[in-house]
């Protein structure tokens, strides 16, 4: 690592252990070494406050040892005895997630299991498996409540387990963007910013070698969370200022996936991160538009970030990631579920004729992402009832009248489209129309990584390459924008919408990466075939928390290549999501109420299962009138025009250091060494369990099993070609026996010239609109003999498929004389064996290295030797190392000394 770098800051708190005595809990958390420990102390006397104690001392392990032992001794009910301990063990765990009080004292809600599910650059990703919630105060002292444990169910049907994740150092509600550009800060900044931030317990080398000029010192950064995507802050509140920045476990709840893309052996690492915003936070008809300060419901930033495995440093790497944003439309709206109908009429709850909610909404996205902001509208614009159609002309409405004060190379650009009206349609392909929407917002946001253009897209540039738009600087590219894609419930239409445009993205990250030759790729490729099933499973995830069933229109249905036993799953997810939000989604609101603090338990004042309506906890503006007003024409906050296209949050300003916690680690330190948080080189792994053998696989899961296909992801292959059905779920083979078992009956299907095969030309004819099925869909053909009906399978390809060229053709003659003469520099290649096996025999040795070529083309010949160069460092390494078995030991570095000296303090001090 370079002098005076740059690296996250990694938790010294990843195991924790908690302790209990009649008086306190002693919570005893280390790093995964097991060298550096802290304690927390907390008080179980009080019945209703909480009192924790931290000394902020970094304990070694024999010092825990002895910690633990006295306490043990001094806390027995008599001095000596040995049968009851003073101290016992309650409970392991890898986190806290909180701390949360009802109506009686403090629980503690600690993490019991966890699972990886992704890793970046090194950084592992984890999704809580289960939790732990214990009760503090000792039953002594308890005050007991008759409402508490109905407020403690309510608070666990938030399910702790299902999608919630963390990391120890990454900062996971914050985009790689961002991340990665606090760790370039320029060196002066990362200066200051030490100087003012003092170490916080004694460390005996903590001088050396740090010096700012020559040394090889580390600037370990973390950076402050992005609140609205952290679902604990409330739960942390209370121990935020008390307590070391290493307890603070930062939780987010959405979606997080991770595949490998294998390109001829070379690993790729496709991420899907989803967050969701805790700000105005609920279930689908209860949480409609938008809060008074532009909280829109069912927000969500789906990021999705491609790196080299290959190379796991950030400094080092190639990394890339494009970032776009879902959400509802911002306005005063509601629907009233009251009347009990699949489609209850939407409402506009308030007037805004100066679009102040949507302003306050789109600040907040100019502050995180810059300019351009897009918006793709998706709802319905024609209706003989007028539905849908009134958020659409309201939110024209606002667009424009915001438009008026903004400069016009930043203006909010809003692209409407009719997403159903044109899946109807006999005349249109939906994702081509979504394919060149995609295209040109990505030209126009640009994307993000971390490397210049390679050499080959500056000599060979494509076209497409030219025209890409972002911020342009030394070490890579700067995505500046985002896509805000919407329709009414932001579930089935906007996650088809978001895959393509995360699809055309993917082959901009790919070229960038110097990974394909032209920034494009097609369906039913590997590539894509991946994507799409990490898509599907992120449109999933969402749509249960938000709408309480999966999705029910997936991409396959707008190709119109799903199988005709999906029309019945459909069926069955519209009456569960109707189930869900008719009778389960109000509880389910409570519970997310309480767990995000918007609602808190006070003595005397009505409970949260009595009131009529959340409407005032969600909307502050209700129970106090601000004081200052926000102008209706500079709707955007001081500061961020000035730094556009750029967002401001990436700004290096005064405002924005205050966020950073800088600290300086020599290069050894573990707080900042990655290579020794992932390989873990102290725990025994077995390869059974390593991650990156586990995960989705490109060349395991989806390339054909057959030897001879073209192994490259990027091949556009058949349904029956590969590794995984073109179904793309879990009970995809049940399905495909059920096809088997009813193609019999089935009437047989059109000839290939009447079905169109090409995913790119669906021109939707009649004949297609009306059930005939593409060939990518047939699976089996049926051929009828009579009574009988025969089912045969395409399994025996054809060699012209396999090798590129029929066999059975004869060979040309040109081909033939070839051949023959191949054949004969064989035969005198064999009889130059056994004459060079004689000669050697005859202790002519000298000649193996001489050898004397056979062939008059001495390039290609098999016989040509060049011995191997050894480097300068190599040759001194191995002289060293003879030096070394005489007794001559070279002198040690100052390196060398600082490494012995970190040994000696993590083994022994």
């Amino acid at each position: 690592m370079p002098a005076a770098a740059a690296a996250p800051l990694i938790s010294s708190v990843q195991k924790l252990v908690l302790y209990e005595t009649r008086a306190r809990y002693f919570l005893v958390g280390s790093n995964p070494a097991e060298t550096k420990y802290r304690v927390l102390k907390i008080d179980r006397t009080e019945p209703k406050d909480l009192v924790i104690i931290d000394d902020k001392h970094v304990y070694t392990q024999q010092e825990v040892r002895e910690l633990l032992g006295r306490l043990d001794l001094g806390n027995r009910t008599k001095i000596g005895q040995k049968g009851s301990s003073g101290l016992s063990r309650a409970v392991s765990a890898f986190g806290v997630v909180g701390f949360v009080r009802f109506l009686e004292g403090y629980y503690i809600v600690l993490i019991t299991k966890r699972r990886k599910m992704a890793d970046i650059g090194g950084h592992a990703v984890y999704k809580i498996e289960d939790t732990n919630m214990i009760y503090i105060p000792n039953d002594s002292v308890r005050v007991t409540h008759p409402d508490e444990a109905r407020y403690l169910r309510i608070f666990q049907n938030v399910d702790l387990s299902s999608n919630f994740y963390f990391s120890y150092s990454y900062d996971l509600s914050h985009s790689l963007q961002y991340n990665l550009t606090v760790l370039r800060m320029p060196l002066e900044t990362l200066k200051t910013e030490t100087t003012q931030t003092r170490q916080e317990s004694f460390d005996i080398f903590e001088d050396e070698g740090l010096s700012t000029q020559g040394g090889s010192g580390v600037f370990g950064i973390c950076s402050k969370p992005y609140e609205k995507y952290v679902w604990n802050g409330k739960l942390l509140e209370a121990v935020k200022n008390t307590v070391h920045r290493d307890w603070l476990l930062y939780i987010i709840h959405g979606f997080c996936g991770q595949s490998k893309l294998l390109i001829y052996g070379r690993p790729i690492y496709v991420t899907l991160i989803a967050r969701r915003s805790s700000k105005f936070a609920g279930t689908r008809f209860l949480k409609r538009g938008a809060n008074c300060e532009g909280d829109v419901a069912n927000e969500v930033e789906t990021e999705q970030i491609l790196y080299d495995a290959s190379v796991m440093s950030f400094s080092a790497g190639s990394y890339s990631s494009y970032v776009q944003v879902r959400g509802s439309v911002p306005l005063y709206w509601s629907q009233d579920i009251s009347t009990m109908m699949p489609k209850p009429p939407i409402t506009l709850d308030q007037a805004d004729p100066f679009a102040h909610v949507a302003a306050l909404h789109f600040d907040q996205m100019l502050q995180r992402f810059g300019s351009p902001i897009i918006i793709l509208n998706l709802v319905k614009e024609r209706e003989k009832r007028k539905h849908e159609r009134i958020l659409s002309e309201e939110l024209v409405a606002a667009v424009t009248y915001l438009n008026q004060f903004l400069p016009p190379e930043h203006a909010i650009i809003y692209i409407p489209w009719d997403m159903a009206k044109y899946t109807k349609s006999k005349l249109c392909n939906v994702l081509d129309r979504l394919n060149v929407i995609a295209e040109s917002v990505v030209k126009k946001t640009g994307f993000f990584v971390n490397r210049p253009d390679s050499y080959c897209s500056v000599l060979r540039p494509d076209e497409k390459w030219n025209e890409l738009g972002g911020c342009v600087i030394s070490t890579g590219r700067l995505q500046t924008g985002v896509l805000r894609t919407n329709c009414v419930d932001c579930l089935d239409r906007t996650n088809t919408a978001q895959f393509m445009v995360g699809k055309c993205a993917l082959a901009y990250q790919l070229y960038s990466l110097g990974l394909i030759d032209k920034p494009n790729l097609q369906f039913d490729t590997d590539a894509v075939r991946l994507f799409e099933e990490l898509y599907e499973d992120h449109g999933d995830t969402l749509s249960l928390q938000y709408g309480g069933s999966q999705l029910v229109h997936r991409v396959k249905t707008y190709r119109k290549i799903a199988p005709w036993t999906q029309h019945s799953k459909d069926i069955m997810q519209t009456l569960s999501r109707y189930y869900s939000n008719a009778f389960s989604d109000a509880d389910r609101q409570e519970s997310i109420n309480l767990f995000l603090g918007v609602f808190k338990p006070v003595e005397g004042k009505p409970h949260l299962w009595e009131l009529p309506t959340d409407f005032y906890l969600h909307h502050k503006n209700t129970l106090n009138l601000s004081q200052t007003r926000r102008s209706y024409t500079y709707w955007w906050t001081t500061g961020v025009l000035k730094h556009l296209p750029l967002p401001f949050d990436e700004v290096t300003c005064a405002e924005n250091r205050r966020k950073l916690t800088v600290k300086k680690f020599h290069k050894y330190e573990e707080e900042i060494d990655i290579h020794n948080e992932f390989f873990r080189p102290y725990e025994l792994s077995s390869f059974d369990e390593t991650f990156c053998l586990a995960m989705t696989n490109s060349t395991r899961d989806f390339m054909p099993k057959n030897m001879g296909i073209d192994p490259s992801p990027f091949t556009v292959r058949k349904p029956d070609e590969t590794g995984k059905s073109v179904l793309g779920n879990k009970s995809n083979r049940e399905e495909t026996v059920l096809q088997r078992k009813t193609a019999a009956s089935a009437p047989p299907p059109p000839s290939e010239e009447a079905v169109s095969s090409s995913s790119e030309d669906d021109s939707g004819t009649d004949k297609e609109d009306e059930g005939a099925v593409s060939q990518r869909s047939t699976p089996v053909k049926v051929t009828d003999t009579g009574d009988n009906t025969k089912i045969t399978e395409n399994v025996v390809q054809s060699t012209k498929d396999v090798y590129g060229v029929n066999l059975s053709d004869v060979p040309s003659e040109d081909d033939i004389t070839i051949y023959a003469r191949f054949v004969q520099l064989g035969q005198s290649q064999y009889k130059q064996d056994k004459n060079s096996q004689q000669f050697c025999s005859k202790h002519h040795l000298d000649r193996i290295i001489n050898l004397i070529p056979i062939s008059s083309f001495s390039q290609d010949n098999i016989y040509e030797v060049q011995p191997p160069r050894a480097d300068r460092k190599s040759i001194e390494i191995f002289h060293a190392h003879i030096q070394a078995g005489k007794g001559n030991m070279q002198p040690l570095g100052k390196d060398d000394f600082l490494m012995y000296r970190e040994y000696i303090r993590n083994r022994y001090l």
